[in-house]
């Protein structure tokens, strides 16, 4: 084995271990599915405290949470099938990602505290540091970043 091909697995080796933390499952809609979402989101922030020495603090901790809360409700109400969880992070961002099998985007009304319902998008427009929502071959992805350094500073 030469030099570079030493060094080659090296690095190789290193950028496995630095991947980011991931979890996911998929649901089907029945009851107590978003008590199960907010579980797996629960054990994957305690990890993520834990193996990447992310600061969340409570405020972001209770902003994913509610995130994934309503992220998971609106595939559950606008969709026909099972849904699909993804968090993923760093010590750096966390990323809250819904797949569901309805192609219809998202909707986010003009703020109107008279309205019943439909805040949900609102609510994560406004708590996550950015927000985005693709169709894809079998319905949409919505996601949405946090951005945990940013939040550092700011507090």
């Amino acid at each position: 084995m030469n030099e570079r091909s030493i060094i080659g697995t090296a690095l190789a080796a290193l950028a496995d271990s630095v991947r980011p933390l991931r979890k996911a499952a998929e649901f089907s809609g029945d009851p107590g599915c978003i008590a199960e979402a907010r579980q797996l989101a629960v054990r994957f922030l305690q990890q993520l405290e834990a193996e990447w020495f992310a600061v969340l603090g409570d405020r972001t901790t209770g902003d994913l949470l509610l995130v994934v809360s309503e992220l998971v409700t609106n595939a559950e109400r606008h969709s026909h099938g099972p849904y699909l969880l993804e968090l993923e992070g760093t010590d750096r961002q966390v990323l809250v990602t819904v797949y569901d099998s309805s192609s219809t985007l998202p909707h986010r009304y003009d703020q109107d505290p008279g309205r019943l319902g439909g805040h949900g998008l609102e609510i994560v427009h406004a708590l996550a540091d950015r927000l985005g929502a693709e169709r894809v071959p079998v319905g949409k992805r919505v996601q949405a970043v946090f951005d945990l350094e940013h939040r550092r500073v700011s507090t």
